[in-house]
């Protein structure tokens, strides 16, 4: 069973920066697919961005070239860089595990990610 707990949010101006951070009670380094996930107001939650078990990234074409997901296995730790940001992706981010460990180019079925963290706001304005 895997805790997930993100932090980082807030509010920026557009074209700013963010990074978020999701941090794992278990060791996910090389067994998860992690995944960030974001939920704008009004709107259902849409993947971002995954890191699968060998490494491998996926984006979607909404962040493709702005965000950036990478790991630190020594800290147990997810990590999103958000540059260039823009109003549109204002909404409340949250990380997920899978651990299958298999990530699908592309794709971020919901519900394939059986672990969530609480989520963290990020407000561009």
């Amino acid at each position: 069973h895997v805790q997930l707990v993100e932090s980082g949010g807030g509010s920026v101006q557009a074209g700013g920066s963010l990074r978020l951070s999701c941090t794992a009670s278990v060791s996910t380094y090389a067994r998860y697919c992690l995944a960030w996930f974001r939920q704008a107001p009004g709107k259902q939650r849409e993947g971002i961005a995954s890191i699968d078990s060998t490494g491998g990234t996926s984006y979607a074409d909404s962040v493709k070239g702005r965000f950036t997901v990478s790991q630190d296995a020594a800290r147990n730790t997810l990590y999103l860089e958000m540059d260039s940001l823009k109003p549109d992706d204002t909404g409340m981010y949250y990380c997920a595990a899978d651990d299958t460990g298999y990530c699908i180019d592309g794709f971020f079925p919901e519900s394939d990610f059986g672990f969530w963290g609480q989520g963290t706001q990020v407000t561009v304005s």
